[in-house]
């Protein structure tokens, strides 16, 4: 008896955080591309093939914003709604959606749902980690609303009230994820994005104010919001609001330099649209991948720089991606402090762990490798500047969704690449590897140190 009661325990499937939330994110993407596949989800002049439809929803998911469809003509108003959905639950996290109901049915978390939650919101524990889905919906309900309000007072002025509140409910949830879709090419006479608002203070204010507090994650969005009372931020905090300021403001004059004498980028404007089209560039670069700028008129110097904003990406815990804002400041920490010939890196008079030292060294190299395996397969299968397949590679693997038009271009290979780039990229290469690995290992033992010559 004994022994059948081990071998049912040996034989019975317990998934781990990482790969129930790696099993999610897949169930997601493929319920997401069944609707996309419908006849129902695009228009009558159109149809879609289930590839199309897989590398939509994989996008949406992942709050990617690569489009290899229009969004705004090939789909229809419920392919829209699905579309926005599956963007709102990647965002959030399909667990947090899930704790949503649960609550709202008033069912008990698991201890095992709560370690899922944990890994989901990259928090530090699992206690009090509850609390903080509350705190995480409540925000992103009222920012949101807050953002469809505005919007779509604002587009009353352009077009039918229907209209209206349906593009800032869209919108506003789009550019709060981070997700990068748009319908605003239903206007023919228009450009895609947000091109048409280069000028327009009002809605690239609101916009970047979206995309600001989806970006900087909902440990800092709670802190800012608890500040007035508490009259203090967490280490992790100071990092990301300033090293995320630093780099909107070098990354606005860099783009403003650079574009400047561009007849098709900057030129033309007038001196508050330069001003705002360098700065919503430098905010969304990191990771909404909206622009009020083509980025393929763009300076080849300046979509390389755009590459290496890309790269370091948002706050952790947030709607965004690349290796993190947290992750560039250790590597300038201890850049710095091994040119000062010092041990320890510090932050804000806080001593990092060699630990995270030695994960911001491999979040960044697992980056690198991946975003430059899959260029040089692109490179293969597509046909396009080495630059644009860069670009459009790092663009897919840090969920940012800017595009030098290469994505529309696609060969079916290159869609499957970039899909597997934008599921990695919003999973993470470390989380998926945890999935993959059903077993681990304590080694028992330790090699002996040894010294090679470096630099």
């Amino acid at each position: 008896m004994l022994k059948a009661v081990n071998l049912r325990d040996k034989l019975r499937f317990r998934p781990s955080p990482p790969q129930v939330m790696t099993f999610g994110f897949i169930l997601l993407i493929l319920v997401g591309a069944q609707l996309l596949s419908r006849p129902i989800s695009f228009t009558n002049a159109t149809s879609i093939s289930y590839l199309d439809a897989l590398f939509m929803s994989a996008s949406a998911t992942c709050v990617t914003g690569l489009t290899v469809l229009n969004t705004g003509t090939h789909f229809s108003t419920f392919g829209q709604v699905v579309i926005i959905l599956l963007a709102q639950i990647g965002g959030l996290g399909f667990m947090t959606m899930a704790t949503l109901f649960a609550l709202l049915f008033r069912k008990r978390i698991s201890f095992r749902e709560r370690l899922v939650l944990q890994e989901s919101m990259n928090y530090g524990s699992t206690e009090g980690i509850v609390r903080m889905i509350r705190k995480v919906l409540l925000y992103a309900l009222v920012i949101e609303l807050s953002g469809a309000i505005l919007l779509s007072g604002y587009f009353m002025l352009e077009m039918p009230v229907g209209q209206s509140i349906y593009f800032g409910i869209f919108h506003s949830i789009s550019f709060f994820n981070n997700a990068g879709f748009d319908l605003f090419s239903q206007f023919p006479e228009r450009a895609g994005s947000l091109i048409h608002y280069v000028e327009d203070p009002f809605v690239n204010i609101v916009s970047m104010l979206l995309i600001f507090f989806g970006g900087i994650g909902f440990i800092v969005i709670s802190e800012l919001v608890t500040y007035p009372k508490n009259r203090k931020f967490s280490l992790h905090s100071k990092v990301v609001l300033s090293v995320t300021g630093v780099l909107t403001a070098f990354g606005a004059i860099v783009i403003f330099a650079l574009e400047l004498s561009n007849p098709h980028t900057l030129q033309p404007l007038s001196a508050i649209g330069k001003f705002l089209g360098a700065l919503f560039q430098s905010v969304t670069a990191r990771s909404a991948g909206l622009s009020t700028v083509d980025p393929s008129m763009l300076r080849e110097v300046t979509q390389f720089f755009l590459i290496l904003l890309m790269f370091i990406g948002a706050g952790p815990g947030s709607t965004g991606g690349g290796i993190r804002v947290t992750t560039f400041a250790i590597l300038i920490g201890a850049i710095i402090a091994m040119m000062r010939g010092k041990d320890d890196v510090v932050l804000f008079r806080y001593r990092i762990a060699k630990q995270q030292i030695h994960q911001a060294i491999m979040f960044t190299m697992i980056a690198f490798s991946i975003i430059c395996g899959a260029t040089m397969l692109l490179s293969i299968t597509e046909t396009g500047s080495f630059l644009a397949i860069l670009f459009e590679a790092t663009s897919a693997y840090c969920t940012v969704g800017m595009s030098a038009g290469l994505t529309s271009h696609l060969s079916e290979i290159g869609k499957v690449i970039i899909i597997l780039l934008m599921f990695v990229g919003r999973l993470g290469p470390v989380t998926l590897a945890f999935a993959l690995n059903t077993r681990s290992k304590k080694e028992l033992y330790r090699f002996p140190e040894g010294k090679i010559t470096i630099g």
